[in-house]
């Protein structure tokens, strides 16, 4: 570990709080209580704000860890937690490792079945768990002996738990962390294996990329901690530095401008999804100031980005400090997209008003970062470099050099719990990991995501149409509320498609002036223009040839991504 790196002050904590390549993240946490004691760690502002310091979080999360140790819970046990966002979720999610076993941490918004199949697959006989399905397991309890509650008030405490001194299992390095169940968009859910030292080694190494974080910064968890993406670049990298994590309820987006203004939030991390719609509507206010002002802050956007890529200078923030403050994003100092594509577009107008935008690119199966884009260095249609440590390559590469992604790494997962065939089909006879994500690498080892290996359009033509490059197209479209591209059968013999746009329109854009909404054919017609527009910008054939309005949203995962098997 080089003098240089982010991780290199781990040396000072060596024998004495670690001895292994990386610490635990019970090491982790307990390096940045004795360096951080006194400073907030875990903060929620609904309906009131509760904030706890590094020193009171360790003494809580110790007192969970001695109870279910009391409790007989030992290294390798499964134990499960599931509820909203709240400093209740993370004390229950360090306990279990502080106790040396692993964590399960499920959706809460799963189905009640779907939640009892998953309790059965992990058999964990303890639960912490929200106040909505509280009394339902108390009532049923099946194979569980534990059930602790999130929420005060509401049955046996998770914060009224202790146990008497004991000496726990210690976790080490290679062992299990967390048991993460991933159906992603496509169903299936799988148990992807996640160590310490894949969890450790990538939050250290995204710092790496470089993204530099202080203990000053102030992090917002707005996405579901149970999703490997907000667990990793928000809760763990937040104890990695001594930082504070201030926990969202709700994706709604006067709660969150609420939230990110009481809280002085510095990093905001979310999907492609918030980022779109936070820019629709800066767009839309800026818009409504007549065509001349939009005109020349739009032009000095231009300018203001140019000046920010090509001398490393960042005018933006002081001179749309207005438009930042209107949109709650003054204090914000790094925004980071993931869990899905983001449009260059999109990107481009966050730099361009001064906000340093960073984007990503990961999966469950890899802890889940593996690239990121340098802020200094970005590049607006690339998820980024590849972190310190990672060793990627495209398999299989076609004429544009677009082949399946695959990656070797440290944070790279042990495998599918109790599915050794899945493990074993998902890498290659040399090790490395299928992503299943297409893409390809510039002579910079700059990534470019192309789409799904599963969602691929064959064309009459015989060329290959990623869905995903066009739906980017739409994403600052306020009309559209959620579109999803997709093939259809033009020769069932010969296995051509055609390709098809499902569109959800924004009803409470599409309204008149006198703001009562359109009729379904003017709302067809408005639909079918932004088509048009948009396939003057796609080659011959990406174009879409039919379009279907529908009456109902499609079904989202958590991290707002269409389930495209429930279509």
């Amino acid at each position: 570990m080089s003098g240089t790196t982010p991780w290199a002050f781990l040396e000072e904590y060596r024998g004495k709080y670690f001895t292994g390549s990386w610490p635990t993240l019970p090491e982790v946490f307990r390096i940045s209580a004795s360096c951080y004691g006194e400073r907030p760690c875990f903060t929620i502002y609904e309906p009131d704000r509760i904030s706890l310091t590094y020193r009171e979080s360790l003494t809580l999360i110790e007192a969970v860890a001695r109870w279910l140790h009391a409790k007989g819970i030992r290294k390798g046990d499964k134990v499960v937690v599931t509820g909203k966002n709240s400093p209740e979720w993370t004390v229950a999610y360090l306990g279990i490792l502080f106790a040396g076993a692993t964590v399960v941490p499920i959706d809460y918004q799963v189905k009640l079945e779907e939640m009892d199949a998953l309790l059965t697959i992990c058999g964990a006989t303890t639960l912490f768990v929200d106040e909505e399905k509280y009394t339902r397991y108390i009532q049923n309890p099946g194979a569980l002996k534990e059930i602790i509650s999130l929420k005060k008030g509401v049955g046996a405490y998770i914060y009224d738990l202790d146990g008497p001194p004991a000496a726990l299992d210690k976790a080490e390095e290679e062992d299990l962390a967390a048991i993460l169940f991933t159906s992603g968009t496509m169903g299936n859910p799988k148990g992807v294996m996640l160590t310490h030292q894949n969890l450790v080694a990538d939050c250290y190494l995204a710092q790496g990329a470089p993204l530099k974080l202080y203990c000053t910064d102030v992090f917002y968890a707005l996405l579901p901690l149970h999703h490997a993406y907000t667990m990793l670049a928000v809760f763990i990298e937040t104890i990695s530095v001594g930082a504070e994590v201030v926990f969202g309820k709700r994706m709604v987006t006067k709660a969150i401008l609420k939230d990110l203004k009481e809280a002085k939030i510095t990093m905001l991390l979310g999907v492609p999804m918030l980022f779109n719609k936070v820019m629709a509507g800066i767009l839309r206010g800026l818009k409504e100031k007549g065509f001349l002002v939009y005109g020349i802050i739009s032009f000095l956007m231009i300018i203001s980005g140019l000046i920010k890529k090509v001398f490393k200078v960042n005018p933006g923030k002081k001179i749309f400090h207005a438009v930042l403050e209107k949109a709650s994003l003054t204090t914000v100092r790094i925004c980071i997209c993931g869990g899905g594509p983001l449009a260059p577009s999109v990107f481009r107008k966050y730099n361009q008003l001064g906000i340093d935008f960073v984007q990503g690119y990961g999966l469950t199966e890899t802890s889940p970062i593996i690239t990121l884009n340098p802020i200094e260095r970005y590049k607006e249609t690339s998820v980024g470099v590849t972190l310190p440590q990672v060793d990627m390559k495209v398999l299989n590469p076609d004429e544009r050099g677009i082949g399946e992604i695959i990656v070797k790494g440290p944070m790279v997962m042990k495998g599918y719990y109790e599915k050794p065939e899945d493990t074993a089909a998902v890498f290659t006879p040399d090790g490395y990991l299928k992503t299943g994500d297409l893409g390809y690498m510039d002579n910079e080892h700059y990534l470019y995501l192309t789409g799904r290996t599963k969602n691929i359009i064959v064309t009459g033509g015989g060329k290959n149409v990623y869905p995903e490059e066009i739906e980017n197209e739409f994403q600052l479209f306020d009309e559209i509320e959620q579109i999803l591209v997709r093939g259809f059968v033009l020769d069932k013999k010969m296995k051509t498609e055609g390709i098809e746009a499902l569109v959800y329109p924004n009803l409470e854009i599409l309204k008149d002036e006198s703001g009562k909404a359109l009729a379904k054919e003017q709302i067809k017609q408005r639909i079918d223009r932004i088509i048009a527009e948009v396939n003057t910008r796609l080659l011959s054939y990406q174009k879409i040839a039919k379009t279907t309005i529908l009456d109902e949203p499609m079904e989202m995962t958590t991290t707002k991504k269409i389930k495209r098997d429930r279509v």
